[in-house]
C-alpha cells in the first residue's frame, strides 16, 4: 500500500482537498517510520532505511511542485520532524540535497501564491535550518554539578532564617553546619504519608487550627505584593 501511495505522489499532491489530506497523513507516517525504524547491518551496525530516506526526498519534491497552502504546511512539518536527520544522512553521502530543498523554499516564498502565514512558516523553517535545526552542541565535557562549578547548585535548597530574620542557605559558609542541622530536623507533616492519608487520627490540634482563609491583613499584603510584582515586570 505504501508503494502505491508513493507512486501516486504527484497526482495526490495535485488532488482535491480530501485526497491531499490523505496524502499528507501518508507523508508524515513515512517520516515517523524513517525516524523510528532501525535496520541492523551485516556487521551489527544499526542504520536507518535508505529507501525511506530517498522516498522522503521525492515526497518533498512532490509537495513543493504543487505549492498550495496545505502541501507547504505538510512539507514544513516533514522537515521539522526529519530535517536534521535527513541532512546528516545526505551529508554522509556527500550530497547537498538539503541546500536544494532550502533553495526551493526560498523560490516558493518569492513566487508562489500561498498565504502570508504559510510564507512566514517557510521562512521560520529556513531560519531553523540555519541554526543547525536548533541543535546545541556542548562546548565542554559533562561534569557533575558541585558548589564550586555550578552557580545554581543551591538554587533548589530551602532557605532558613536566623533569629534576627536574616535569610541563609546552604551556600553561606558561616551557616553550613547550622543549615544541615535544620535540614535534618525539617519535617513539616510527620503524620502524613506521601499519598495524603491522614495517620494522625481525628482531632489533631495542629491541623484543626489551620484556617484556609487568609485574614484581611495578609490578604491586603498579598494583593499589594502582586501589584508591585506586576509593576516591576512591566518596567
Amino acid at each position: 500500500r505504501c508503494r502505491t501511495e508513493y507512486e501516486n505522489r504527484d497526482q495526490a499532491a495535485k488532488g482535491d482537498e480530501i485526497t491531499r489530506k490523505q496524502f499528507h497523513a501518508f507523508v508524515l507516517f513515512l517520516a515517523e517510520l524513517y525516524l523510528n525504524l532501525e535496520i541492523k547491518g551485516t556487521k551489527g551496525q544499526v542504520t536507518r532505511a535508505e529507501v525511506l530516506q530517498a522516498g522522503l526526498g521525492e515526497l518533498l519534491n512532490a509537495l513543493f511542485s504543487n505549492p498550495v497552502d496545505n502541501n507547504l504546511i505538510c512539507a514544513v512539518k516533514l522537515l521539522k520532524l526529519t530535517g536534521s536527520v535527513l541532512e546528516d544522512a545526505w551529508k554522509e553521502k556527500g550530497k547537498n540535497e538539503m541546500d536544494e530543498m532550502i533553495q526551493r523554499i526560498e523560490n516558493v516564498v518569492l513566487d508562489a501564491n500561498c498565504s502570508r502565514d504559510v510564507k512566514q512558516m517557510l521562512l521560520k523553517l529556513v531560519e531553523l535550518r540555519s541554526s543547525n535545526w536548533g541543535r546545541v552542541h556542548a562546548t565542554s565535557p559533562y561534569r557533575e554539578a558541585t558548589p564550586e562549578n555550578d552557580p545554581n547548585y543551591f538554587m533548589n535548597e530551602p532557605t532558613f532564617y536566623t533569629s534576627d530574620g536574616v535569610p541563609f542557605t546552604a551556600a553561606d559558609p558561616d551557616y553550613q553546619e547550622k543549615y544541615q542541622e535544620l535540614l535534618e530536623r525539617e519535617d513539616l507533616f510527620p503524620d502524613y504519608e506521601e499519598n495524603g492519608t491522614d495517620l494522625s487520627g481525628a482531632g489533631d490540634p495542629y491541623f484543626d487550627d489551620i484556617d484556609d482563609e487568609m485574614d484581611p491583613e495578609i490578604e491586603e499584603a498579598y494583593e499589594k505584593f502582586c501589584l508591585e510584582s506586576e509593576h516591576k515586570r512591566k518596567q
